[in-house]
């Protein structure tokens, strides 16, 4: 296993390439029913219909789909120590069933944590594509702890 990231592990302009995710109608189905039941998202009859022309996941599904593949792909082998926030979250495409989902993560900012915390913040802009084009965008703001010592 590799070892864990902290804090100073991280520079501006670092990319890391977190993986793949395919989407199914099922849980585009299921999440809607859950989390977001609007019509079209729950039927491919109304989905027609809407300005987005076809069955489509939840804008929230396709954010937590992201979410997914960032701890899979890079979070999950960081001494993470939470969230701190997203400032900026765009959905550009609808995703679809049948899309396979990607996402790179690029380092934009360091800041450290203020005096005797044992973390800094890290920025990541986030870009998700299906097999096409981008689709979404995130700017997300991470807590990592220092390595001890550091």
């Amino acid at each position: 296993m590799a070892s864990v990231l902290h804090f100073e592990d991280f520079s501006a302009g670092q990319v890391f390439d977190c993986g793949t995710y395919a989407v199914t109608a099922e849980e585009i189905f299921e999440f809607a029913r859950q989390f977001d039941p609007q019509p079209h998202h729950l039927d491919e009859e109304a989905a027609r219909k809407s300005i987005l022309g076809g069955l489509s996941a939840s804008g929230w599904h396709t954010s937590a789909m992201a979410m997914r593949l960032f701890v899979d792909g890079l979070l999950s082998r960081t001494a993470t120590h939470g969230g701190a926030g997203v400032e900026d979250a765009r959905w550009m495409k609808p995703t679809r069933p049948g899309d396979v989902l990607s996402l790179t993560v690029t380092v934009t900012e360091l800041r450290a944590g203020r005096a005797r915390k044992p973390f800094g913040f890290v920025k990541f802009a986030w870009g998700l594509r299906n097999q096409t084009e981008e689709i979404a965008r995130f700017v997300v703001t991470g807590a990592v702890l220092h390595r001890k010592g550091g």
